[in-house]
């Protein structure tokens, strides 16, 4: 039997599910569910550390984090490609892995690489239930599409608490020892790379903790709305 995941975790480039749903994919696997995360390129124009450095750490990543895979395709930093190849490679992955839910960048986001890379994976995982589409692997639909948003807020569906899972979450994003703060590093500077980023990020999953009664909270956006079997539960503890 094919082996599978329960979840997966589409980013443009490494670093980009630790700084935005880490949290999220150690409640996953902490619940004894598995998930997987898939980048879409290489990172090869990131200004600091290099694609071996970059890949590195994010195996390391993925180890703190308990996810059963870590792939990276090569689609192209900075200006990543949509085209039909590439289409059918996420196509094949997610048949590969046959998770009941994808995990993609919001698809209105400021980086360009972000945005297509939202785009595409939606369209993938449609498609990847069409039997008539061909790859190696047999037809598969998930379930929906979550978006995770970054440096653009659309209205948001709902808030994950990852109070628990918050140290482990940042742990992992400061496996990036080439790309966030450092102070003895060599690295040109750059606004990822400064202290008040990783401030930033802190401050961000307080705000949206907050929003929901936790300490920590991840945001995430879907097109249709989660269906809640218990109204009291969801606002427990909280007031007007």
């Amino acid at each position: 039997m094919a082996k599978t995941v329960d979840a997966i975790f589409f980013g443009a480039h490494a670093d980009d599910i630790e700084l935005t749903s880490g949290g999220t994919v150690v409640n996953i696997v902490r619940s004894g569910r598995k998930a997987g995360i898939v980048e879409l390129t290489h990172g090869e124009m990131g200004t600091r550390g290099t694609v071996e450095i970059r890949r590195r750490e994010s195996r390391n990543a993925a180890k703190i984090l308990g996810a059963s895979f870590r792939e990276q395709l090569d689609f192209g930093d900075g200006g990543l490609r949509t085209g039909r190849e590439e289409e059918l490679r996420v196509i094949d992955v997610i048949r590969r892995w046959r998770p009941e839910i994808v995990f993609a960048p919001w698809p209105d986001e400021r980086h360009p690489d972000h945005a297509r890379a939202g785009h595409l994976v939606t369209e993938a995982s449609f498609y990847s239930g069409l039997r008539k589409i061909k790859t190696k692997h047999e037809a598969h639909r998930p379930q929906v599409v979550i978006y995770y948003v970054q440096y653009h807020i659309p209205p948001i569906s709902f808030v994950v608490d990852v109070t628990e899972s918050w140290k482990t979450r940042m742990k992992a994003v400061r496996a990036y020892k080439s790309q966030f703060f450092d102070p003895k590093s060599a690295e040109p500077r750059t606004k990822i790379g400064e202290q008040r980023f990783l401030e930033m990020i802190e401050a961000r999953g307080v705000h949206f903790g907050s929003l929901i009664g936790a300490h920590y909270g991840e945001p995430f956006v879907t097109k249709l709305p989660p269906r809640l079997q218990n109204v009291f539960d969801a606002y427990a503890g909280r007031e007007v």
